[in-house]
C-alpha cells in the first residue's frame, strides 16, 4: 500500500488553504486519517492549477475509489439479498454506485463545503455540482482505502452509503426514467426512445449537455445535465411526466 501512496502523491504539491479544516472533515466522515495529505488530495479538484511538473491525483483517485466501491457494494448486496438474481443485483448495484446517489449522500453531509476548487469552478456552482460531488466521494473512498486498507473502506461505505440507501433510493430523483420510458414504449409497440444531443457547452471540468428524447421520431422531452447520461435521464423524466407515467 505504501508504494501505491508514494506513486500517487509523488508529484502532488498541496495548495495552501488557510481555511482548510481537515479535522472537521474527518469528523464528518467519521474516519481519522493517518496520512492526512491523502484526504487533502481527495478534495483537491482537477480545476485547481498547480506548478509545472505537479498536479492533483484527483482523477486517479476517482478511478481506484470507483473500483473499491463497486467491490464492496457487490459483496454487501450478495450477502444481504440471497434471493436476488444476477440481473436484480446488477440493477441495484448500478444505483448505489452511481454518481447521482453518491452526490445525494455528499450533499447530505455537506461535502461541498470542504472541496478545494478553482475560482471558476466555485463561481459556476461547483460546490453543489452533482458530478463533482460524486467524483469527490469516489476519491475519498480511495483515500480511506489507501490509508487504512480494505476493512476501513468497507466500514466507511457500509456506514455512510449502505445503511440508509433504501431511503435515499426511494426519492423521486433516483428513479430510472430511461428504463421506465423504454418499458412504456415497448408495451405500446412503439420504437425504443432515441436520445439526440442538442448542444454542449462549458469547460471540460464543468460541461453542460442538452439532450432531447424522441419517440417514433417525435420530440417527447428535453433535459440538461453535467453528463450526457444525466441529461438523458432528465429528458426521459420530462417525457414520463408528460405521458402521466
Amino acid at each position: 500500500m505504501k508504494n501505491l501512496i508514494n506513486s500517487l502523491l509523488t508529484n502532488f504539491n498541496p495548495p495552501k488553504q488557510e481555511d482548510l479544516n481537515l479535522t472537521a472533515l474527518m469528523k464528518v466522515l467519521q474516519y481519522k486519517f493517518h496520512t492526512e495529505v491523502l484526504l487533502q488530495s481527495a478534495i483537491t479538484h482537477t480545476s485547481i492549477e498547480h506548478p509545472a511538473g505537479t498536479g492533483s491525483p484527483f482523477e486517479r483517485m476517482e478511478f481506484l475509489g470507483d473500483s473499491v466501491l463497486g467491490l464492496i457494494i457487490a459483496e454487501s448486496l450478495f450477502a444481504r439479498f440471497p434471493e436476488y438474481s444476477e440481473g436484480q443485483l446488477s440493477k441495484l448495484k448500478a444505483k448505489v454506485v452511481s454518481r447521482k446517489f453518491l452526490a445525494t449522500v455528499a450533499k447530505e453531509i455537506k461535502l461541498g463545503e470542504f472541496l478545494i476548487l478553482s475560482r471558476e469552478a466555485e463561481k459556476s456552482g461547483g460546490r453543489s455540482n452533482s458530478s463533482i460531488l460524486g467524483d469527490a466521494m469516489e476519491a475519498i473512498i480511495c483515500a480511506i482505502y489507501l490509508d487504512g486498507g480494505i476493512e476501513s473502506a468497507r466500514n466507511f461505505i457500509n456506514r455512510l452509503l449502505f445503511t440508509d440507501y433504501e431511503r435515499v433510493l426511494g426519492k423521486r430523483d433516483m428513479i430510472n426514467y430511461k428504463s421506465k420510458l423504454q418499458e412504456y414504449t415497448q408495451l405500446q409497440n412503439q420504437a425504443i426512445p432515441k436520445y439526440v444531443l442538442i448542444s454542449e457547452s462549458g469547460p471540460d471540468h464543468d460541461k453542460s449537455f442538452i439532450i432531447e428524447v424522441l419517440i417514433d421520431n417525435e420530440p417527447a422531452g428535453r433535459g440538461n445535465g453535467h453528463t450526457k447520461k444525466e441529461a438523458q435521464q432528465q429528458a426521459a423524466k420530462v417525457a414520463c411526466i408528460s405521458l402521466n407515467l
